[in-house]
């Protein structure tokens, strides 16, 4: 019974550790796809759009027209309750809007509710920012942990040599020790990666909602071809930018939006007058009477000054923002134009050779270390500039592609085409 739970314990601990290790193999547009369909913040968001369409049906609504009857409760001249037969009065009245009200407020109504779907899409553009700096972030680490971790592989077989040949006295202690540092210090920066990568992961997970690790699908050359091309000037993207990017529309339907609202508060100061009409059947001047009324509120006190001067500096603030947004983003354009343009001038003085000429060097450096062809520190000396090279190499790629990005996000647009 105890060697059964034993074997089935063992059973579970490794499927469990298989069902942790697998990962789900997803391409770029698979992620955006998870993201649209799966974030949680995005759905929430929805609801403001539905929230602000509803806003505009309920601008459209008049006030209900307003019915009231007067009729006797008690006569005391002939001590009876409720004699209604001789005297009754029945009156509807409507509040009949003036000034443009319903207008300027269905207008203003639906100015927010295009503020409300730019401020999704805003939301969209930059969880979608997000996802693609976590996505190529996670590509070209992962490209690191495997070199680094093929590198430990072999130096933990060479530690493993070493020491046996040390114990023998074949070879002296501190070259284990160098090599023992050696395998030190890439587990170190083994460490560093990883770190970056997880949370890099968590990122992906949260705007994916997909609980499954995500391993990017991408191909480094099509991907470095597509970002190292030639672009406009700063001065053409951020006409693009000026017509795409939604922070910057938002701020520029914000100005819409107030000039609208200075024009309802100002309607508001117009009084709104009130139509009726009314039956009296016996109080009246004459019987049976049917008559008309209309009232309508004196101007003299509230004028609603006051809101309308906030809606003035509301609109005077929302055309500042506009500036400012705008200078924004053209410095941005410009930053983000000059690092892309340095990191593609970086990739473009790379040979295409070097990395497999790295790749072949390593391996005969290798080989003649085991061979004792070379030196240890010869041996040690190469290792780190070998992989110092390849990680420089992985994270130039993956700053242009993260540059790019950056200038996609800007515009709102997708610059790089394959």
């Amino acid at each position: 019974m105890t060697k059964m739970r034993t074997i089935t314990l063992t059973l579970i601990s490794v499927l469990a550790a298989s069902a942790f290790a697998q990962k789900n193999a997803m391409t770029l547009e698979d992620c955006e796809q998870a993201l649209q369909k799966n974030n949680l913040m995005l759905l929430a968001r929805q609801y403001d759009i539905a929230s602000a369409q509803a806003e505009i049906i309920q601008a459209k609504i008049w006030e209900h027209p307003y019915i009231s009857a007067d009729w006797n409760a008690y006569n005391p001249e002939t001590d009876t309750f409720f004699d209604v037969g001789k005297q009754k009065t029945i009156a509807i009245d409507q509040l009949i809007y003036l000034g443009g009200k319903k207008k300027n407020e269905v207008r203003l109504a639906r100015k927010k509710a295009e503020i409300a779907a730019l401020e999704f899409e805003e939301l969209l553009f930059n969880l979608r920012f997000e996802l693609r700096k976590s996505f190529y972030a996670i590509y070209f680490d992962a490209k690191k942990l495997a070199l680094l971790d093929n590198q430990i592989s072999q130096i933990e077989q060479l530690v493993s040599a070493y020491e046996s040949q040390a114990e023998k006295g074949n070879v002296a202690l501190k070259e284990v020790v160098r090599l023992q540092s050696l395998l030190l210090d890439i587990r170190h920066e083994r460490i560093e990666i990883f770190k970056n990568a997880s949370e890099e992961r968590r990122n992906l997970a949260l705007l994916t909602g997909i609980d499954t690790p995500v391993e990017p699908l991408a191909e480094s050359k099509n991907l470095i071809g597509k970002f190292a091309k030639l672009l406009e000037k700063p001065d053409d993207l951020l006409l693009i930018g000026k017509e795409k990017n939604p922070e910057y529309k938002i701020a520029l339907l914000e100005i819409e939006a107030r000039q609208v609202d200075i024009k309802f508060q100002k309607s508001l100061a117009i009084p709104d007058v009130t139509v009726g009409a009314g039956y009296d059947q016996f109080s009246g001047a004459f019987r049976n009477e049917t008559n008309m009324r209309v009232g309508i509120p004196l101007p003299l006190w509230n004028k609603n000054k006051g809101n309308i001067k906030v809606s003035e500096a509301e609109l005077a603030k929302s055309k500042t923002d506009g500036e400012r947004k705008l200078f924004e983003l053209k410095a941005d354009l410009e930053s983000a134009y000059a690092i892309w343009d340095e990191n593609r001038k970086q990739i473009l003085a790379i040979k295409e050779s070097v990395y497999d000429n790295l790749e072949s060097v390593n391996k005969g450096i290798l080989s003649n270390f085991q061979k004792r062809n070379i030196s240890l520190n010869e041996f040690t000396d190469f290792m780190e500039s070998y992989n110092l090279s390849v990680l420089n190499l992985n994270e130039s790629y993956k700053q242009l592609i993260l540059s790019g990005e950056t200038l996609n996000h800007l515009v709102n647009d997708t610059l790089f085409q394959p």
